[in-house]
């Protein structure tokens, strides 16, 4: 083709393209039906009151500005802030521990603690949820028992208001074997010459962490905090069979609160604006989890 002409495609081109457009329509219909109308459409009813058995009212602004005067709502917020800004790191935290742990030259030849940290994920949710109210169960739950032979009184857990979000994080905590598992892959691609290298030069076990695994490992870290992050947002399920919310709202988080106001209550308009505000400040945390990474990275 001389430069400058316009492209002009022949029959052979023209069919492929055509092809190609057929084999990608499904994929193509089913995100515009199912992925950017939906969208389109929840933003719409964040701007109008709508009860679902009647016609949408427009309202503009109206329950972004209620929501910011709704103490259930302002709830829901807290209780799932607490969870980002503590479970996840605790999460975080215990699973790297661990992986570094299972990564070990004494214990990396043994796949049975690999699997035995990756058996919780494949629990079923609903029967995990009845495995942990037994076991939160304050007055024959087994972690209480294990308290008790110790000589210390066990909290009544999911019915207290001060340690139902606790109990739930050593939920989340005992479920994290996925993100061991990809903490393992990421450290076993850190080549040993550099650990070789630095154990020459005199360098300690907390030295070759700091300056070798972490900044190495810090793609690995980022990707399943963001994953954490995005999980605890939309944590429901949990919360839902084990609490329903309760004690005292203590555990009732923003997508149960967001799914009562629109399948309880039916303020399908309400529960949109927080579909919305929910996106904003997950995207808003995300976007300080990448800036503080590439920073790390740099240092």
């Amino acid at each position: 083709m001389v430069a400058g002409t316009p492209f002009s495609p022949n029959r052979s081109e023209r069919r492929e393209f055509w092809a190609a457009m057929i084999f990608i329509s499904p994929w193509v219909i089913g995100l515009f039906a199912f992925t950017l109308y939906p969208i389109c459409l929840s933003f719409y009813y964040s701007l109008t009151e709508y009860k679902v058995i009647s016609d949408p009212e427009f309202i503009g602004a109206g329950n972004f500005v209620s929501l910011l005067k709704d103490k259930v709502f302002l709830k829901a917020l807290t209780n799932t802030i607490y969870i980002v800004l503590i479970g996840v790191p605790i999460t975080l935290l215990s699973a790297l521990v661990v992986s570094v742990l299972l990564n070990s030259k004494e214990l990396r030849k043994y796949s049975f603690f690999r699997v035995a940290f990756f058996i919780p994920t494949l629990v079923p949710l609903i029967i995990n949820c009845i495995l942990w109210i037994w076991l939160l169960n304050p007055e024959n739950g087994l972690i209480n028992a294990i308290l008790g032979l110790a000589g210390i009184r066990g909290p009544a857990w999911l019915g207290s208001p001060a340690w139902a979000k606790p109990a739930l994080i050593l939920m989340m905590v005992w479920g994290c074997g996925g993100v061991i598992i990809i903490f393992l892959a990421g450290l076993q691609d850190i080549p040993e010459s550099l650990y070789e290298s630095a154990s020459i030069e005199g360098a300690s076990f907390l030295q070759k962490t700091l300056h070798i695994t972490l900044p190495i490992l810090a793609p690995v870290i980022l990707y399943n905090a963001v994953t954490l992050v995005i999980a605890a947002f939309q944590w429901f399920a949990e919360p839902f069979v084990m609490t329903d919310g309760g004690p005292n709202n203590a555990t009732l988080f923003y997508s149960l609160y967001l799914y009562q106001n629109a399948f309880q209550f039916f303020k399908m308009g309400y529960a949109s604006a927080m579909a919305w505000i929910l996106l904003l400040i997950a995207l808003g945390i995300i976007f300080l989890l990448f800036k503080g990474t590439a920073k790390f990275s740099q240092d």
